[in-house]
C-alpha cells in the first residue's frame, strides 16, 4: 500500500509523519527527518492509544479518540485516528518553536479527506 503524506510537508514547523497501524504499531507511510527512531515512535504511540481506549471502555465511556497531544520542551507530538479507520492514525512531529498549534490540527483533519491509499 503506497500513502502520499506530502500535504503535511507543508506545515511551519514540519519535522516528520507518519501514518500507523494502531493495532500493530507498524508504519504504513512516513516522510520527513525526525532525528528519532520513528518505528520505536509508532510502536509506543500506537500503545498510548490502546491504554486510551482501555481506559474509556472501563470508565464506560462511549466516545471515539479524535487527537493526542504530547507537548515536548521544543516539539509537539500529535497522534490523530483515521475517521474512515479507527485502527489507523496519522502521527504528526512538529518544531513546538516554528508551528502554530490550531493550524496544525485543521490540516490533519483536512488531510484525512484527501488522503488516498493505493494498494
Amino acid at each position: 500500500m503506497s500513502v502520499d503524506l506530502s500535504h503535511l510537508r507543508n506545515l511551519d514547523g514540519f519535522v516528520g509523519a507518519a501514518l500507523v497501524d494502531s493495532d500493530t504499531g507498524r508504519i504504513i507511510a512516513q516522510t520527513g527527518q525526525t532525528g528519532f527512531d520513528l518505528g520505536a515512535a509508532a510502536m509506543g504511540n500506537a500503545e498510548v492509544i490502546r491504554a486510551k481506549q482501555l481506559a474509556m471502555e472501563k470508565m464506560g465511556m462511549e466516545e471515539v479518540i479524535e487527537d493526542i497531544l504530547i507537548t515536548l520542551t521544543n516539539q509537539y507530538h500529535l497522534i490523530r485516528t483515521m475517521d474512515f479507520d479507527n485502527s489507523m492514525f496519522v502521527y504528526l512531529v512538529l518544531d513546538r518553536h516554528l508551528t502554530e498549534l490550531g493550524m496544525a490540527r485543521n490540516r490533519v483533519r483536512k488531510f484525512e479527506k484527501c488522503l488516498e491509499l493505493f494498494p
